[in-house]
């Protein structure tokens, strides 16, 4: 059992910047990856990064390439999602994900509760 917990939403002004941090605490049967994924009012959860556990593949949603980087510690249990140049657009509730990456796509075992991020004009 894994518990995430996202931190590091908050209200910003277009081209500004924000940095996502989630924490796992608790067991794993076995290695995880970890994502994030977002919805917007009206919108479908959609996935918009994610990282394996041996850090050595990345996805990134076409929405976001060239302003956000997932990363996560060295120890597994730290994930970040850094997004610069922040646009409208990206305004969503942010869901910390932990489970298996396939390509394009997450089985997700386990949510986090969601931070939200709102940019304005």
């Amino acid at each position: 059992q894994l518990q995430l917990v996202e931190s590091g939403g908050g209200l910003v002004q277009a081209g500004a910047s924000l940095r996502l941090s989630c924490a796992a605490s608790g067991r794993a049967n076995s290695n995880f990856a970890m994502g994030w994924f977002r919805q917007a009012p009206g919108k479908e959860r959609e996935l918009v990064a994610a990282i394996n556990w041996s850090r050595d593949y990345t996805y990134y949603q076409d929405s976001v390439k060239g302003r956000f980087t997932v990363s996560r510690d060295s120890g597994k249990r730290q994930a970040y999602l850094q997004m610069n140049n922040l646009e409208p657009t990206d305004t969503a509730v942010y869901y910390c994900a932990a489970g298996k990456i396939l390509a394009s796509e997450m089985n997700v075992q386990y949510w986090g509760r969601g931070t939200q991020v709102t940019v304005s004009a």
